[in-house]
C-alpha cells in the first residue's frame, strides 16, 4: 500500500514517537488523498493522524514475538541492496 511506511515492530532500539507519527501521517495522506489538506480539512486531518498514531503505539506495545530484535542498520542496508537491484546504482 504505502511504500513509505516502514515496519516499526521488533527493532532495537524501539520505534520512536517521531517514527510512529511519520508512519501515521503517511497512512492518513494515503487514505485521504491529500498530501497537504485544505484549511477546511486541516483539523480533521490532524485529528486522524493523532488517532492513528495512538492506535499504532498501542499496537506496537501489545505485540509479542519470539524472533530476535532486528537491527536498524542491517535493515537499512538490506533495503539499499534491494533498491540497487530494482533500480540500478544511484548516481550523485
Amino acid at each position: 500500500m504505502c511504500r513509505n511506511i516502514k515496519t516499526l515492530f521488533n527493532f532495537d532500539p524501539p520505534a520512536t514517537t517521531d517514527e510512529i507519527h511519520a508512519a501515521s501521517l503517511q497512512f492518513v495522506r494515503k487514505l485521504s488523498g491529500f498530501n497537504q489538506p485544505s484549511k477546511a480539512n486541516e483539523a480533521a486531518f490532524q485529528e486522524a493522524v493523532q488517532e492513528v498514531a495512538a492506535a499504532a503505539e498501542k499496537l506496537l506495545a501489545s505485540l509479542v514475538t519470539s524472533s530476535p530484535q532486528r537491527d536498524r542498520e542491517v535493515e537499512i542496508e538490506r533495503a539499499r541492496i534491494r533498491s540497487v537491484k530494482r533500480f540500478g546504482p544511484r548516481e550523485g
